[in-house]
């Protein structure tokens, strides 16, 4: 096979030429990550319990969902956890190459067909299906120097405004804000209050149901049919309470005499977020810390540049006083990768010419490992597109050392090609060919 080629140097320049182009083509299709996809997949399904503690939780939620998803196709194992803070956390880890866009939709239908047999209140509160994305992408932290922006205000400005553009990006397979911090009406009971009134916390929950409520009254003086009206209302109702006087008027309980109790009289009630769980701070000013991790096989250098264009794009309307700061991004790590592989790439193009040429004196005999190693390399990305090989650290790293063996192999053939037309006084193609054999035969001498 080696003979075809030796003779045919018109061939061999196509095929070459042919290796390069596709090489060329398959880099600029490559998904680029930090780190290969070796972590199986994995889907989080969440729900959450608001007072309950965790055993509770195993015996209402966990063991009802663990039962429904039990041998759901793929699945490796289940691990759950569940909290006093009334909320469980199951994650289901599935077998190495499963699609997960299949595996959540799996599990997903596995959930819904057991909703109904968990705790109203669960349901309520919805049962959260998501696929864990293993690659990192960066974090984005929204900060004021406004103190009159708290972190409230920073977490939810961000929730409407910006996670769900950002979410619009090709690429992002997750995007969340740490904690939650949603805007929510709290409600702090008094126990001593409560005691002295005789009032439980089920009778406050229940008026809380009854009096702040979303409800469609319908509509009066429409038509029957039979004769026509002239008028026709729409009744409408304000729905919840949104005000803290709203909340404080709420009834609790009333009296034959007239007598009326008050929420506002057995509780302090305040506009503040849903939890207070987590908290983000960047250089001691409040900040909205943004989690970005890109989905499977996206080019994350590519998503990467298209968020911090739309964050430029967003920070165009931020109100007065408000910025964002990017604290953690993979494109640094991947660019100065692919910089050190360039780097070394053209030292070793310096480093064999000057070798070559010093110890062989051959300008012809120094152009062709130069020639030889950039198309070999070049190559690679071919079958790495094939195989579905991203461009990741260990990727780069192996590039790098791949290097060293090309170029050692040029030199040693170079330097044998020399050696048979310097011994046997014979033309190059010739010693081209014995050495071509005499390296072939030792090929196969190590092989066996």
């Amino acid at each position: 096979m080696f003979g075809k080629f030796i003779k045919r140097p018109v061939l061999s320049i196509v095929i070459s030429l042919i290796i390069v182009f596709l090489g060329i083509l398959a880099l600029t299709h490559l998904p680029v990550t930090q780190f290969p996809s070796v972590s199986p997949p994995k889907v989080n399904i969440t729900a959450e319990y608001p007072g309950a503690n965790n055993e509770l939780l195993i015996k209402s939620v966990v063991i009802p969902l663990e039962r429904a998803l039990n041998g759901v196709p793929g699945m490796k194992y289940i691990a759950s956890d569940a909290g006093n803070d009334g909320e469980a956390v199951i994650q289901v880890i599935f077998n190495l190459g499963t699609d997960p866009n299949q595996a959540s939709l799996n599990v997903q239908n596995r959930v819904a067909a057991v909703t109904n047999k968990l705790p109203p209140l669960v349901i309520r509160e919805g049962v959260k299906i998501s696929r864990e994305e293993s690659n990192m992408l960066m974090y984005i932290n929204l900060y004021t120097k406004d103190t009159s922006m708290g972190e409230n205000f920073l977490y939810n400005y961000s929730d409407i405004n910006v996670l769900s553009e950002l979410k619009r990006v090709d690429g992002v397979g997750y995007a969340d804000i740490l904690g939650n911090r949603e805007y929510a009406m709290r409600i702090w009971l008094k126990p001593d209050r409560m005691l002295a009134y005789k009032i439980s916390a089920e009778e406050v929950m229940k008026s809380l149901n009854e009096q702040s409520l979303e409800a469609s009254p319908g509509k009066t003086g429409e038509s029957s049919g039979k004769r026509s009206q002239s008028f026709e209302y729409v009744l409408k109702y304000p729905g919840r309470y949104s005000t803290k006087e709203g909340y404080e008027n709420i009834v609790v309980r009333s009296s034959p005499d007239g007598e009326l109790l008050r929420l506002k009289d057995v509780a302090d009630i305040e506009f503040g977020s849903s939890m207070y769980d987590l908290y983000s701070y960047l250089n001691g000013k409040p900040s909205a810390a943004i989690v970005l991790k890109q989905s499977y096989g996206s080019n994350a250098s590519q998503v990467i540049a298209d968020v911090k264009a739309k964050m430029k794009e967003l920070k165009e309307n931020f109100p007065k006083g408000m910025d964002y700061e990017i604290s953690y991004d993979v494109s640094k790590f991947l660019d100065a990768s692919i910089e050190k592989v360039i780097h070394t790439l053209v030292e070793a193009f310096i480093l064999v010419g000057i070798v070559v040429f010093i110890f062989l004196g051959d300008w012809r005999s120094t152009l062709i490992p130069i020639i030889a190693v950039p198309v070999s390399l070049v190559g690679t990305f071919v079958f790495m597109q094939f195989f579905g090989i991203t461009l990741n650290l260990i990727t780069l790293f192996a590039l790098v050392l791949a290097i060293g063996v090309v170029v050692d192999d040029a030199i040693v053939v170079i330097e044998a090609v020399h050696a048979k037309m310097e011994k046997s006084n014979i033309s190059p193609l010739k010693a081209t060919q014995q050495a071509m054999k005499e390296i072939s035969g030792a090929i196969v001498a190590i092989t066996f």
